[in-house]
């Protein structure tokens, strides 16, 4: 069985997908973009705003489902300039516990939905 899990505190889905879908005691989550759902406008002043909008977004998503940053196991971070990487990096840590952040991989595309610079998706188990 799953359930479908949407918050009007992240983010409306821009297609046929779900902010995310717990299967069992498992959470897995669409990708997040900086869109500021109050206002629905893309955050790209910077990189690191940028991934924070982004983080926000998760964390909301997170919350909707009764789950913490502490449920995460694994993440993927897109992005499409890995000169960004330590300043996308320094705010995604901001929101682990160094000591029991979750398995990830970074990766660089060429290009993400609408122009944005980064997107994250992650897997977390309640």
């Amino acid at each position: 069985m799953k359930k479908i899990i949407n918050t009007s505190k992240a983010p409306a889905p821009i297609g046929p997908y779900n902010q995310a879908v717990l299967a069992g005691n498992t959470l897995f989550t669409s990708g997040q973009i900086a869109i500021n759902p109050s206002s629905g406008e893309l955050v790209l002043d910077s990189i690191e705003n940028e991934t924070k909008q982004v983080m926000e977004n998760m964390k909301a998503v997170l919350e909707k489902a009764e789950m913490t940053f502490e449920n995460v196991m694994k993440s993927t971070i897109f992005i499409t300039n890995m000169n960004d990487f330590s300043k996308i990096n320094e705010i995604y840590g901001s929101y682990f516990n160094s000591e029991t952040a979750p398995a990830r991989e970074t990766v660089e595309v060429a290009n993400l939905p609408k122009f944005v610079h980064v997107e994250i998706s992650m897997i977390a188990i309640k």
